[in-house]
């Protein structure tokens, strides 16, 4: 008898010698393992590199160690995992992939999209067990249109609730502590509105480069690879209505009618969004060459590595607040937070001074924490108000974030998954932009590699 008989599920990855595997799926299911969240479960690799067992046992054992993965279980799926070099979009090959998972498969596409719609169209052709749960990674599809068809495959293959699209924002501890901040603190929530806000910022400034990610990223960019995806789901965090329950259908619900009333601040692309690409610069201490000279990129594909985009969310609760989303790649600092600005007081009594910067609550994602900046009186000068910051580090989720969307996949829990709907719902609120920066509408701008990027940024703006 083999491992796989014996198994209540087989997590196969398609896509097993790729980057994504060996740096963050790997070592998700490691801290997993340790953790004793996937009993009987067994692994298969899958993908075009000729690899036997060993080698692939090797990946998983280095991955594993990057985490501090071990305990029996963890050792045990890593000394009994199985590669099969397979061409995923063949039907002969899907048929025995399938063949080698013992229990309920569990696939886990870690594709390029394009790779992951062909595989998924071959077995669309010859069919999947009724248990079968897919696993896919961002971004679904390349527009509206091309997510719905790939919707149509994959409910034609499985139930929606079978369907997990991952976004691994969705699992970091602090984006889930949104939830809690917002809908367990009375202070909050009555706050949060177009009566006392401002604006929203979220945003997601890496000081990292392209680091040998052309193949993805060249034909993706700032705006699919990081706004389209991730940032939308944070906004739908911060935005919407409280669920009656954390049940998958109700929360996912609440998502789907925030994203549903977001559309871009104004009819013209030029007016509420901005493309920018580093040139050559210097990036922690390093020599970073201009990303239209990196290995892989094709200058003409104009690729941005920094993107803005301002949208509104017309509902009765956030109609008139711009939410501004931007992230950038080989900034001079990293800043990843979500920042709610207030408005200012409407009147503060004659003879206090000091007062004008506004109130903000601050999330950060790196470092996790939270908090608020306000205004109290000033140790000196008593009518002197000086702003202070009170904050509090979030505490440590139990699993990394790829631990998280594995664990809630293999026990078949929807909730930190992307529904089918908002994936279209997230393609057509930035399509208008993304047709207007292939048309050459909105020029291309230029930032140094470690500079704070572009200047005048729409960020930078009164709300």
């Amino acid at each position: 008898m083999t491992p796989g008989d014996r198994a209540e599920q087989t997590l196969l990855i398609l896509g097993a010698g790729g980057d994504l595997t060996a740096r963050l799926l790997l070592p998700g299911l490691g801290g997993l393992l340790t953790s004793g969240g996937a009993p009987g479960l067994s692994l298969v690799g899958s993908g075009a590199d000729h690899w036997d067992d060993e080698g692939w046992r090797r990946t998983v054992t280095e991955s594993f160690a990057t985490v501090g993965a071990d305990g029996p279980q963890a050792e045990q799926v890593a000394q009994e995992t199985r590669y099969l070099q397979a061409d995923v979009t063949r039907e002969e090959d899907l048929r025995r992939l399938l063949a080698a998972c013992g229990g309920r498969a569990v696939i886990y596409f870690a594709l390029p999209p394009t790779v992951t719609v062909r595989a998924c169209t071959a077995l669309s052709r010859i069919g999947v067990p009724a248990a079968t749960r897919l696993v896919l990674e961002k971004p679904f599809g390349t527009d509206a249109a091309g997510a719905r068809e790939l919707n149509d495959v994959l409910t034609g293959l499985v139930p929606e609730d079978h369907i997990h699209r991952v976004d691994h924002f969705l699992g970091m501890s602090t984006v889930l502590n949104i939830i809690g901040l917002r809908f367990a603190n009375r202070i909050f929530e009555p706050l949060l509105n177009a009566t006392h806000v401002a604006t929203v910022d979220i945003v997601f400034d890496e000081t990292l480069a392209l680091e040998d990610r052309a193949g993805y990223y060249d034909g993706a960019g700032a705006l699919t690879d990081m706004i389209q995806s991730h940032l939308l789901q944070v906004l739908a965090l911060l935005a919407m209505d409280a669920p009656p329950s954390m049940d998958a259908l109700e929360f996912r619900d609440r998502k789907a009618q925030v994203l549903r009333a977001t559309r871009p601040w104004s009819e013209d692309p030029a007016a509420c969004s901005r493309r920018a690409r580093y040139t050559a610069g210097t990036l922690g201490g390093r020599s970073v060459p201009a990303y239209a000279e990196e290995k892989g990129v094709d200058p003409a594909r104009a690729t941005e590595t920094l993107a803005e985009v301002v949208v509104a969310v017309d509902n009765w609760r956030w109609a008139g607040v711009p939410f501004r989303l931007r992230s950038g790649k080989a900034l001079g600092v990293g800043r990843q937070e979500a920042v709610i600005t207030f408005r200012l007081p409407p009147r503060v009594p004659d003879g206090l001074t000091g007062h004008e910067r506004p109130n903000r609550l601050r999330i950060g994602f790196g470092p996790d924490r939270v908090a608020l900046d306000v205004n109290i009186n000033g140790p000196d000068d008593p009518f002197v108000l000086d702003p202070v910051t009170l904050e509090a580090n979030f505490g440590q989720g139990q699993l990394p974030p790829y631990g998280e969307v594995l664990r809630a996949a293999l026990n078949g829990d929807a909730t930190l998954s992307v529904r089918g709907d908002t994936a279209e719902q997230c393609w057509r609120i930035v399509e208008p932009i993304l047709a207007a920066w292939r048309a050459g509408d909105i020029p291309l701008e230029e930032y140094p590699a470690g500079s704070d990027g572009p200047s005048g940024s729409l960020l930078s703006q009164p709300g």
